[in-house]
């Protein structure tokens, strides 16, 4: 059989195949005409032995049956896939309850922070926010921190480029005092955000976590208007049965000053392991916003007076959740994260 008779019979059984029924015959049609043994191979073995003079016009004849077979073969696969995403729709059942979507889960210290920002809301407080890389003014000098006092030491603090007046905010104190010099009184603010302090992390300490403060100045404002704000928020934060005591104790920027303890809500003040046998908590520190700190920040303090509160949110989320480890908050653990789904 001569080359054109090759070319001509494999040609006319191109056009006459029809559309195989699965991948498998598809495959075998490849394997016929396309294959190191398939029939175009033997094509261009013959093409091989063909006088020069012929060889322009029977290269585009080979030429032309090469595409035509490659084509076909491409035409059928692409028709195969069509039919099988038809039949995969076909069997769909439209109807049927489609698959419930998987809940994500918010983080725990957003739901405690949002919690908190609620419930400070609903008495009149706004929330202020700073920025988290401050200056020395706002964040020691202006709220009365002695110049050696040990906050400001580098093993403390986390200092930018080794500059003595640039660093690493240690609380969120540094909004109130940027609000005190802005805005005149009354003020009344809460001030959610991230702080960082030099310290090694453990499961009770980390480089960096997440505080609350509130601060309000007015006219006449007193030690019990503190007081009686501490027992709504112990109350709304941790149940109406929650009782709060007052320790005297001591910050630069408030006098006088007091931490905050709250009765045990995991053994309603019996005295268990996590209190320490105490029925007791601690929670936060308070006090009234000292005079030189006021003055620093242009208040006339004969004019007006003001307390300020602060809480770290991990703590209050540890006493809510009885999560034992700080470092939980950080490491985004789904198996950890999964737990807080059903909370809103």
């Amino acid at each position: 059989m001569t080359i054109q008779e090759k070319i001509a019979e494999i040609t006319k059984e191109i056009n006459s195949l029809t559309q195989p029924e699965n991948q498998e015959r598809l495959e075998e049609l490849r394997l016929k005409y396309l294959s190191k043994k398939g029939a175009l191979n033997d094509v261009i073995k013959d093409f091989k032995e063909v006088p020069k003079e012929s060889k322009r016009e029977l290269g585009m004849q080979v030429n032309e049956l090469k595409t035509l077979v490659m084509t076909r073969i491409e035409h059928f696969k692409h028709q195969l896939e069509q039919n099988s995403r038809s039949s995969e729709l076909d069997a769909m059942d439209l109807t049927r309850t489609p698959y419930p979507l998987p809940l994500g889960s918010r983080h725990p210290l957003n739901i405690v922070r949002d919690q908190i920002i609620s419930i400070f809301a609903r008495l009149g407080f706004n929330i202020a926010e700073g920025p988290e890389i401050e200056d020395d003014w706002h964040v020691f000098e202006s709220l009365n921190f002695a110049p050696d006092h040990p906050a400001r030491d580098m093993q403390d603090t986390f200092f930018v480029s080794h500059s003595p007046d640039i660093l690493l905010r240690t609380h969120t104190s540094s909004v109130q005092t940027r609000i005190m010099e802005e805005q005149e009184p009354p003020i009344r603010i809460i001030c959610p955000g991230r702080v960082y302090r030099n310290e090694s992390i453990s499961a009770r300490a980390h480089c960096f976590f997440h505080q609350v403060e509130a601060l309000y100045i007015a006219e006449h404002v007193t030690f019990q208007d503190l007081r009686q704000v501490l027992l709504h928020f112990a109350q709304q934060m941790f149940g109406p049965d929650t009782k709060i005591r007052l320790r005297p104790s001591y910050f630069p920027f408030t006098e006088p000053s007091a931490e905050m303890d709250i009765s045990c809500n995991i053994c309603g003040g019996e005295g268990c392991s996590f209190c320490k046998h105490t029925g007791w908590v601690e929670i936060l520190g308070c006090g009234m916003v000292d005079r030189n700190v006021l003055e620093a920040c242009g208040i006339d303090c004969e004019k007006y007076s003001g307390y300020a509160l602060g809480m770290g949110i991990e703590r209050i989320t540890n006493l809510k959740y009885s999560v034992n480890d700080l470092r939980l908050f950080s490491e985004n653990d789904i198996r950890f994260l999964e737990q807080f789904k059903s909370v809103r």
